[in-house]
């Protein structure tokens, strides 16, 4: 099982800049190995729309030959750099380009203060008591608030607006027994009510960007009235991140405390499984979806649920709440009817109780659906894994196999670089 553990660090002013300048360096490497794959693509294409193949076959820059050009042809900047930590900027343009061939948009150019990680995949970095040494740039003060378990695989440096972190992923050789199935609950996600369980339990929302939607707009008019390019706009600037990032730690440790209650309580926990990027075309409640933060409540409980040897499940969400759970007749409401009653067996009960019941019994018929919470589950959209339909019930699997690019090439529309 990986775990990921993430730390404080508190750099000096001279380690802070060869930080910063090391995101650079990575960014601009980055920046040009997508590039040279973009026109290679383009280049195929043309060549397919004339039939002009001298090799029979498209000719594709693969990640093995950008690294071993990189080895031979190292900038003064990249120099200063730790070889691991630029093969894994090109790893990731590798993994960008194979998310796009199955379905994602085309990768995006990092433009400055875009690009704000790098990464030491197997060694360049060391724990030595309160000391992070890292390859490169020096031993940094780092604060191990808990122990680490496991043994230390990779290292990531993260910078968030004014503060930087060390991410450990650590993989944990401990074999999981599966708690057998005993307390079982489906729950609703909604606006008004952020978690209504099938028993009739309610957890409202904290709606933390609406609780700091006055402060933001005050420091956000103080941040337009500055002029371009001064001081004082990026000192301004800093401080607008700054509420957004207290939002967004609030959110994460209200998602944190909720999940670990629910798989505290629960052996099961059912959960639909919502578009939400279809939802948020609504402009009326995109910014209360997104203040509600769903997918990181589903994912983060999934997590958990996993090293506790429990389970959750995704099931479909079409219909949940217009159906009855006691006989099954459906009929149509309207967002505004809070209660359901049923025409056909008069049951009468809350929207949000009938919808979690639907939830949990689509979850639970035959106890044949594969529980979602498998170890390819991850918040980074990098690792995200397709989910497929089985029964009724998400099943959160591995990704389907990339198809060959020759298939695929003329429905590229490729976007200009910017």
């Amino acid at each position: 099982m990986k775990k990921a553990y993430m730390f404080r660090i508190y750099p000096t002013k001279n380690q802070k800049v060869t930080m910063v300048r090391t995101l650079n360096t990575c960014r601009h490497l980055y920046n040009g190995a997508l590039s040279e794959r973009k026109r290679q693509i383009e280049l195929n294409r043309l060549r397919r729309n004339f039939q002009v193949f001298p090799w029979g076959k498209p000719d594709w820059v693969s990640y093995e030959d950008q690294a071993n050009e990189l080895a031979t042809c190292k900038d003064s900047f990249q120099k200063e750099v730790h070889s691991q930590v630029l093969q894994n900027v090109l790893k990731r343009v590798n993994k960008s380009i194979e998310n796009f061939f199955r379905g994602s948009g085309f990768p995006r150019f990092k433009g400055r203060n875009r690009y704000d990680s790098f990464t030491y995949p197997q060694k360049g970095f060391e724990l030595i008591e309160d000391k992070l040494s890292l390859s490169k740039i020096g031993n940094l003060k780092i604060i191990l608030h808990r122990e680490i378990e496991g043994q230390i695989k990779t290292c990531t440096i993260k910078r968030d607006v004014d503060q930087w972190y060390a991410i450990f992923t650590v993989e944990i050789e401990k074999i999981i027994e599966n708690v057998p199935v005993v307390a079982i609950m489906g729950i609703d996600v909604g606006l008004t009510s952020l978690l209504t369980l099938r028993n009739g339990e309610k957890i409202e929302p904290p709606k933390f960007l609406r609780a700091s939607e006055n402060k933001l707009a005050k420091e956000q008019r103080r941040l337009a009235k500055k002029k371009l390019k001064s001081n004082n706009r990026k000192t301004q600037k800093l401080i607008v991140a700054k509420v957004h990032r207290k939002i967004r730690n609030q959110r994460k440790d209200f998602a944190h405390k909720t999940a670990w209650n629910l798989v505290n309580r629960f052996d099961l926990i059912a959960f639909e499984n919502l578009h939400i990027q279809n939802m948020m075309q609504n402009h009326h409640l995109a910014k209360s979806i997104a203040d509600a933060g769903w997918y990181q409540l589903q994912t983060i409980t999934a997590s958990k649920a996993e090293e506790a040897g429990k389970q959750v499940k995704l099931c479909i969400a079409a219909g949940t709440s217009q159906t009855c759970h006691v006989c099954g007749n459906k009929q149509k409401m309207t967002l505004k009817d809070q209660v359901f009653h049923c025409n056909q067996c008069g049951n009468i009960e809350d929207r949000d109780v009938n919808a979690a019941n639907n939830i949990e019994n689509r979850c639970t018929v035959g106890m044949t659906g594969i529980e979602a919470c498998k170890s390819g589950l991850s918040i980074d959209i990098m690792k995200q894994e397709a989910p497929t339909l089985q029964g009724g019930v998400v099943h959160i699997g591995a990704l389907p196999k990339a198809p060959e690019y020759k298939d695929i090439l003329e429905k590229l529309e490729l976007p200009e670089e910017s």
